[in-house]
């Protein structure tokens, strides 16, 4: 029944709850109030999340959690929720078809009524695309300044973020490697997002926007090429090309950075990793979340001369490979 408390955390966030809270306490007359809820199930709602451990409360006064008020409060740079509004918006109703994905083997999405595939659908809606850049960045963020830290790019002087939607990555790497120079590349409609989240950070000087597709232009010929959350959309001959692109544009010691929520090769303990490989069944026509001996297999099919996994921050981890 973990659904149950799931959604009564993405509608908390919907309503802006953890926003409105992170003015201050306020009593249970106005907090429901301005949330606009049903005097039925008002209180129910909020003693869940008390319960849960969203919020706290203090006779009949509620407050955010420091945790809540840190990452779900939606004037905060450190708000991760973007993540959570996709879900309860999109990702929720779409599991409720998984058996049906299990069966047939075919994505439950948009794309099952006939729409537009899941990415073109996105990148012709300027909102709808600004919201899932943010959402990634979001989901990213801690890996990515773990990346940023634990990668020794004083070997490399620049560095190109591939598929870099918002850019947090690209930016990450840059605020703690002032020597470096980067790129981030992805679909034209991407640049206005990412030049305007690289000069809000500071590093718009170091960082450039450079359009194309990975299916069909060259990527960036740079000492350094990172794909974050990249592969796992894509089947196994769209992943091993664009490992091999990877491979071509970089020089001899240079290095492929690529991370995902990856499986652990005993396939039994990132739960995560698992399940967001389910959901890659459920949003995409061929993607599928990897171990770390499958992608290190790619590198070394790809020319890699070596290849090696290394932890991220929860259930992310990067494979690194040197050509």
């Amino acid at each position: 029944m973990s659904f149950w408390a799931s959604k009564t955390l993405l509608s908390a966030v919907e309503l802006g709850l953890f926003t409105e809270l992170a003015n201050g306490p306020e009593n249970f007359a106005a907090l429901s109030g301005r949330l606009g809820l049903h005097p039925r199930s008002a209180r129910d709602f909020l003693d869940a999340l008390v319960a849960l451990g969203f919020l706290g409360r203090t006779g009949d006064t509620y407050c955010n959690t420091p945790e809540t008020d840190l990452f779900l409060d939606r004037r905060k740079p450190s708000y991760i929720g973007g993540i959570l509004e996709m879900s309860n918006a999109r990702l929720y109703r779409f599991w409720g078809s998984l058996t049906e994905a299990l069966r047939t083997g075919q994505q439950q999405n948009e794309a099952r009524h006939g729409e537009a595939p899941t990415f073109a659908a996105l990148y012709a809606d300027p909102a709808r695309l600004r919201g899932f850049l943010s959402a990634m960045s979001g989901i990213s963020h801690a890996a990515n300044i773990a990346i940023a830290q634990k990668i020794a790019w004083s070997k490399y002087k620049t560095y190109a973020d591939v598929g870099t939607a918002q850019g947090d990555l690209a930016v990450q790497i840059a605020l703690a490697n002032p020597h470096l120079q980067g790129i981030g590349f992805d679909l034209a409609e991407c640049g206005p997002v990412f030049e305007e989240y690289a000069e809000q950070n500071g590093v718009g000087d170091r960082l450039r926007f450079q359009p194309g597709d990975f299916f069909r232009d060259a990527m960036p010929q740079v000492d350094a090429i990172t794909m974050g959350h990249i592969l796992h959309d894509w089947n196994l001959e769209q992943k091993k090309m664009l490992v091999k692109k990877a491979y071509d544009a970089l020089p001899p010691g240079g290095s492929l950075i690529v991370y995902d929520a990856i499986i652990d090769d005993d396939r039994s303990k990132n739960a995560f990793g698992l399940l967001m490989s389910l959901n890659m069944l459920i949003e995409t026509e061929g993607g599928f979340d990897y171990t770390g001996a499958d992608c290190i297999s790619w590198m070394k099919e790809a020319g890699f001369r070596e290849a090696h996994v290394e932890h991220l921050v929860g259930p992310d981890s990067m494979v690194v490979g040197i050509k």
